[in-house]
């Protein structure tokens, strides 16, 4: 069985490293929710996830902000009542790098704690 984005190592780039084109990023894409993430202008990821109030969606930004410091890999979060959206890119290389979506897996991961049973 294979290893799942979210259980990849966040494994800091150089500056030395070129950031990733649509046709390597296609497949860390796949992986990800498709209703929350979505790549801009080759760039950055955006995400935007719904909960049921704000406490719920500070709650997950709090947790986000947790694991960011421990990757050290910090996004850009935006709170609002019933949702978070997130920003994510490298910015030592100015664009994607596989790292932006181990961290996307890993949020995807922690969205679904808020998730309501059906």
């Amino acid at each position: 069985m294979s290893q799942s984005l979210a259980d990849e190592p966040c494994e800091a780039c150089t500056s030395e490293d070129e950031p990733l084109t649509e046709a390597e990023y296609a497949d860390y894409l796949d992986e990800l929710d498709d209703d929350v993430w979505t790549v801009v202008d080759d760039h950055h990821l955006e995400g935007t996830y719904a909960f049921e109030d704000f406490r719920d969606a500070l709650e997950f930004t709090y947790e986000v902000g947790e694991l960011a410091e421990e990757e050290w890999h910090h996004p850009d979060l935006h709170l609002a009542w019933g949702e978070a959206r997130v920003e994510l890119w490298t910015h030592k290389i100015d664009g994607l790098h596989k790292t932006d979506f181990v961290m996307a897996a890993r949020m995807d991961r922690i969205h679904e704690e808020y998730a309501s049973p059906e």
